[in-house]
């Protein structure tokens, strides 16, 4: 059923408690975590620490009884009872925090937000993608799975990939298969949506240090380009399994190659994570070449192009959106409507505008900046958005999202 949300819906948000630091980072790790004496602490660590760290309750911005409640119902499935003790306990010991409320800027494009909450309790949607059919996909990062929703009707299916493969970024080629991004597991894979079979191309058999196969793209030669967290970017030929891979000129270990697209000359850009640096690959002899960006202190997570290929980024530790022209090498940066702390993350363009996500107010914002008049546009994502990590344009100039912590993924309709 096709879920249609309003303004004013439970804002139910998860913080991002994302370090530039690796798959446990991601995943929450199991670092040991205290909780406070009380009735339901127990439940709670039975309950959450099965699938996460404990670390997301003691980090998270807290919510009220009922936040935390519609909160666990897109994790879990508990009986009513436990979940009250739960939420109960939960409300008393880590209530709201004060924190940053989202900045609503009213502007002249129209944005309606439609989202979907998929199957799989806890299932932690990390990437969208809008296929040419107009299906939207996403990654099951939690649940090991791939999803695809139908828009025009609600139908979702889901397909099940190996155990442990902790799927993070996917992108779809020519021929309709889905590629995707084994962050856990360390391998590309290629799905047959009509038999569900996967492919896998382990990527260590290609660089032994690379770990983390991270954000997926493929260049208009039907190359597929991908990230990896070691600090290494990879190519790998389709048609034949050849596969290639370089680190980056600052080091492994010292970079983090993260969001990833291709400019109109099939040029790869990407942003570090680990940095303050964005970096191109030669599509052919694979060298890389950093830019500095101008801040120390600055950390690009996610990268979008407008079609003058120009290179804008979100600045996800300083809460700054980023222009860098490589025409003339000069870089400006804008202050998001959030501030300092709004981390900016997800990233796409629709002709010259840029949208971005922010994902440390409340709720998520949902962003638009139009670089003619330098003026930005914002609105309230309906859930809270639990953090939108990535974003995607569709084939008709509305864009996909995937609201991580809240277990769903989002259609916006847009008339600019």
């Amino acid at each position: 059923m096709r879920v249609r949300v309003i303004a004013g819906a439970l804002i139910t948000f998860i913080m991002a408690l994302v370090s530039s630091h690796g798959v446990l980072a991601q995943r929450g790790g199991r670092g040991a975590v205290q909780l406070p004496e009380g009735t339901g602490k127990a439940a709670v660590e039975s309950t959450c620490s099965s699938c996460h760290a404990l670390s997301l309750i003691t980090g998270s911005p807290g919510y009220t009884r009922e936040g935390w409640q519609s909160l666990i119902a897109t994790m879990v499935s508990v009986p009513r009872d436990q979940s009250d003790t739960i939420s109960a306990y939960l409300a008393t010991h880590f209530p709201v925090k004060p924190g940053r409320e989202a900045v609503i800027i009213a502007g002249p494009a129209s944005a309606t937000i439609h989202e979907w909450q998929v199957p799989t309790l806890g299932s932690r949607p990390h990437d969208p993608l809008a296929a040419r059919d107009g299906s939207i996909w996403w990654t099951g990062q939690y649940s090991h799975k791939l999803g695809r929703l139908d828009p025009k009707t609600g139908a979702m299916k889901e397909f099940p990939l190996p155990a442990g493969t902790g799927p993070h970024g996917l992108v779809e080629d020519r021929d309709g298969y889905i590629w995707f991004t084994g962050i856990d597991a360390s391998y590309i894979g290629k799905l047959d949506p009509k038999t569900g079979a996967v492919t896998q191309f382990p990527i260590q058999k290609a660089e032994p240090t690379a770990r983390g196969p991270h954000t997926p793209i493929f260049d208009q030669k039907g190359t597929l380009w991908f990230t990896i967290q070691s600090g290494h970017v990879g190519r790998l030929i389709p048609s034949t399994g050849e596969m290639k891979i370089v680190a980056a000129p600052s080091g492994a270990g010292n970079t983090y190659p993260y969001g990833i697209q291709i400019n109109s000359q099939g040029v790869p850009w990407y942003v570090d994570f680990r940095g303050n640096r964005i970096g191109s690959v030669d599509p052919v002899s694979m060298t890389i070449k950093e830019i500095t960006l101008p801040n120390a202190d600055a950390r690009p997570r996610r990268i979008a192009l407008t079609p003058d290929d120009v290179v804008w980024y979100t600045d996800y530790a300083r809460g700054y959106l980023g222009r860098y022209d490589p025409k003339t090498g000069s870089i400006r940066e804008f202050r998001s409507p959030g501030g300092a702390d709004s981390q900016p993350y997800g990233i796409a363009t629709i002709g010259n505008a840029v949208w971005y996500s922010e994902s440390a107010v409340r709720p998520n914002t949902l962003v638009r900046f139009d670089p003619t008049t330098e003026k930005f546009q914002t609105w309230a994502i309906p859930s809270g958005g639990g953090v939108v990590r990535n974003m995607m344009r569709t084939a008709d100039n509305n864009l996909a999202l995937a609201c991580s912590g809240v277990n769903k993924v989002a259609l916006v309709e847009i008339k600019q």
